[in-house]
């Protein structure tokens, strides 16, 4: 019973607390702002983050692989 009740919390936590702005941003703010684009602005900002992470990876990884020491 105590491993059912933490779990049941562990729910209720993603649920009703952490998953409130996400509910914000799918509901209220695509009603308001009428867009698709501003519902989904937090996979745009991941993604812009993404890229930039690749791009300084190949950076860094063209620099090794100049210097030869890639290993």
């Amino acid at each position: 019973m105590i491993a059912f009740n933490i779990f049941k919390w562990i729910g209720d936590l993603f649920t009703n607390i952490l998953f409130l702005p996400f509910n914000y941003l799918r509901t209220d703010l695509a009603v308001q702002s009428g867009g698709w684009w501003t519902s989904n602005i937090v996979n745009w900002i991941f993604l812009v983050v993404l890229l930039v992470l690749l791009w300084y990876w190949m950076k860094e990884s063209r620099k090794f692989l100049k210097e030869g020491t890639e290993d």
